[in-house]
């Protein structure tokens, strides 16, 4: 027991030197709870086109499947809020993909912090995830303290909103488990509100194939008709529903350089969106999240937007 505690508060004075904003951690288990809210979203559509998230359910809601012989989940939070932002007036990205690949860099530090592990504890076994496997990181955030799960289905704290990565270590050691927290939304609804293409549809249910964020990365057909004129300018991603939340008002800057966004792109205006080339698109997004929808992708978010 001693041990557990002990080992415990190393990961987690670690991770906070290596930038992390928080460190939680709860017992590998079955996840009661998310298996048929996680279902029932399956079964209405809500994924869209993306098929991946009907492959490896039981993964998705068991770690021990995932990672065999795992006994915990190490949940950390990465800040991503930029200390400047676009302007107002010109086509808008989501602020997490302002700077380099946020996957590069997590898994980074995810890698230090198993080799601390490795080296301050003892062997240890497991693998580092960055929301591009099967586990449902913000289930396992808000089920080790970090936060609550807002009525946007996004992780939120009291001390610094909600623009974090989420990404956790899946390890065979037993620690120190931590508690959820309860819930600070109240009958707060800014998020469903301001949502422009209703992709809220209940509390912490958010329609995957109506957001604007979906259309604009994850959709590879055309964006349908129907939804012109609701985008308010986002060409990839879309950051509305965090952007009203009250409790983003704490957001702090990051710390992360890396994180910062290229001057090039912080200049854009509409005209350079709109006449971007391949050529600038690839040395602008070189190493940024946006190389995700490819320059056809970005022209046709861009074309569908434009007035």
């Amino acid at each position: 027991m001693k041990n557990t505690s002990k080992n415990t508060s190393l990961i987690k004075t670690e991770a906070k030197r290596l930038g992390f904003l928080s460190c939680g951690i709860s017992k590998a288990e079955f996840l009661e709870e998310e298996a048929p809210r996680l279902e029932n979203w399956l079964n209405n559509n809500m994924n869209g086109e993306m098929s991946y998230m009907e492959n490896h359910f039981d993964k998705r809601l068991d770690p021990t499947i995932l990672v065999p012989g795992s006994k915990s989940v190490i949940s950390l939070l990465l800040n991503y809020y930029p200390s400047q932002r676009q302007p107002s007036d010109t086509y808008k990205i989501s602020k997490y993909a302002y700077g380099t690949d946020y996957h590069f860099i997590i898994k980074d530090k995810l890698k230090q912090l198993m080799q601390f592990i490795s080296e301050e504890i003892g062997e240890v076994h497991g693998r580092a995830f960055v929301d591009s496997a099967p586990v449902l990181d913000k289930a396992w955030a808000a089920k080790s303290g970090l936060g609550w799960i807002g009525k946007h289905s996004l992780m939120l704290t009291k001390n610094v909103g909600s623009f974090f990565f989420v990404a956790e270590l899946i390890v065979d050691m037993e620690l120190e488990y931590d508690t959820p927290v309860t819930d600070h939304c109240g009958t707060c609804t800014a998020c469903i509100d301001a949502c422009p293409t209703q992709a809220i549809v209940s509390d912490k249910v958010v329609d995957g194939s109506k957001c604007i964020s979906y259309y604009t990365i994850e959709l590879k057909n055309e964006i349908p008709t129907s939804e012109k004129g609701k985008f308010e300018d986002w060409i990839f991603g879309c950051d509305i529903c965090q952007d009203v939340c009250p409790w983003n008002r704490f957001s702090k800057p990051h710390n992360q350089p890396l994180f910062n966004p290229y001057p090039e792109m912080l200049s854009m205006t509409k005209n350079d969106w709109e006449e971007i080339t391949e050529e600038v698109f690839q040395k602008i997004f070189k190493k940024s999240a946006v190389k995700r929808t490819k320059f056809s992708g970005l022209t046709r978010n861009i074309n569908f937007v434009k007035d």
